[in-house]
């Protein structure tokens, strides 16, 4: 059988200045339990444990993960900032994928919280990478230079998990990102299904063909 589960995972307070705004906002961490041809993966884990400076500036108020690591076989993680691996270490065993440019930008600190990376099975890719018919990792650079976004093919039509590509589901597609045209050439025609790690909105919709 095929799910997508979407865990709330807490929700962090993120200043005015690091989104131009006029005010500070409240943004929710989300993450995706996925059932797809046989395999069960997370795409994202949640922020765990932070750090004092950390938790002063964001504010962060934490759910636990409802899922260990007898209930996935995979956990991808679109990239590396805190919100996005708190829960990885809970994981020791089981391969979590990411993009090598994004593991290296991590590893070479003031990235993240380092204390989150270690303890953690990394397997390093480099671009696209099919985990099971119908699930395709896209690169989806932007928010980071090694972002990427899991699609999945549901035969009449797609499911993209875009993580941070863009931070609401409103803004999607906009601005234009190259890496729109991939996920056009995917969806061939077909209604396409979008979820956010920041945003409880999705957005549905067809995607333009590649330009």
């Amino acid at each position: 059988m095929e799910t997508i589960t979407r865990l709330d995972l807490g929700h962090f307070t993120r200043p005015a200045e690091e989104w131009d705004g006029p005010h500070a906002r409240v943004e929710p961490v989300l993450g995706y339990l996925v059932r797809h041809a046989g395999v069960r993966l997370l795409f994202d884990t949640g922020m765990g444990t932070g750090s004092p400076e950390t938790d002063a500036h964001y504010r962060p108020v934490r759910h636990p993960l409802p899922v260990g690591p007898d209930d996935v076989d995979l956990v991808v993680n679109c990239h590396l900032h805190f919100d996005h691996i708190g829960g990885n270490r809970l994981f020791p065993t089981t391969p979590v994928l990411v993009q090598r440019k994004e593991l290296a930008a991590a590893r070479a600190g003031g990235y993240t919280i380092d204390s989150l990376l270690p303890g953690v099975r990394y397997e390093e890719l480099d671009g696209e990478h099919e985990i099971a018919p119908g699930a395709l990792i896209v690169p989806t650079p932007g928010h980071t230079e090694g972002h990427q976004s899991l699609v999945l093919d549901h035969g009449d039509r797609i499911t993209v998990l875009a993580g941070q590509a863009y931070d609401f589901a409103h803004e999607f597609g906009s601005p234009y990102l190259p890496w729109l045209d991939r996920l056009g050439e995917l969806a061939d025609g077909r209604p396409a299904r979008v979820l956010f790690a920041h945003d409880r909105d999705l957005w549905e919709g067809v995607l333009p063909p590649p330009r």
